[in-house]
């Protein structure tokens, strides 16, 4: 039986922000309470960056929280185009600046220096493997083209990531846009989670997926997946 997604929505990206990170620390207060490590995993792009500021300042056993990337762009991580610089930036600061990042990428330290991403996306998936699944909390983010991590519509590696037959994992995606070359978690994988939220503002975005949770020919786009799944619950914050 399919589970209609939840809908929350707030006036503006502060009030979105600050609801986001007091449902995602009591998920990882929850976890850490039980004497295990804890687990977000978050997208780049601007969209986030409120929540990331909100959440670095909560005080938690951050040194206990592993911090991953839904997906990431293949260029140095101290690229301006890079996801993890951004999480550096916004995230990793004040209270959070304890947490343990894990990069696709790889750590400034322990660089992952595969040529191309297909080699790489295995590292990162291999690198990935000290978190303890499912997850804590998964949050992605949706473009107006409807593709949300890196898994996007017409890209033929992205529907292989969109199938959710395959085994959780990292692949390798070509996007439209500059930079093309990017490694992203599977669906399989992003849908381990005990709490999974699509983060999403404007009304563009929020015309698109009502569009997308109704549409019912075989052309979906990648957003429309996530929400006919029937395996983990979505809540969708949403803002103007």
């Amino acid at each position: 039986m399919k589970v209609s997604p939840e809908y929350r929505r707030f006036a503006d990206p502060d009030s979105l922000a600050h609801a986001l990170a007091e449902t995602v620390t009591r998920q990882l207060r929850a976890s850490l309470a039980q004497g295990r490590s804890a687990s977000l995993v978050v997208p780049g792009g601007r969209t986030p960056v409120p929540f990331f500021r909100q959440l670095s300042q909560v005080p938690l056993q951050w040194d206990r929280v592993y911090i991953t990337l839904t997906d990431e762009r293949w260029v140095d991580v101290n690229d301006a185009a890079s996801n993890e610089r951004l999480l550096r930036e916004h995230l990793l600061q004040d209270a959070a600046a304890r947490a343990q990042l894990l990069g696709l990428r790889g750590a400034p330290a322990t660089h992952n220096h595969a040529a191309e991403p297909t080699v790489g996306a295995l590292q990162a998936w291999q690198r990935l493997s000290v978190i303890q699944r499912p997850f804590d909390a998964v949050i992605l983010g949706m473009g107006e083209d409807g593709h949300f991590a890196s898994l996007f519509p017409g890209d033929p590696a992205s529907l292989g990531g969109l199938d959710m037959t395959q085994p959780p994992g990292c692949i390798a995606v070509h996007a439209s846009a500059a930079p093309a070359q990017r490694v992203s978690l599977n669906l399989s994988a992003l849908l381990q989670t005990q709490q999974l939220v699509l983060l999403v503002t404007g009304e563009r975005k929020w015309q698109l997926l009502q569009h997308e949770q109704v549409e019912t020919t075989s052309l979906h786009l990648p957003v429309h997946e996530l929400l006919a799944q029937r395996h983990t619950p979505v809540t969708v914050y949403w803002c103007p």
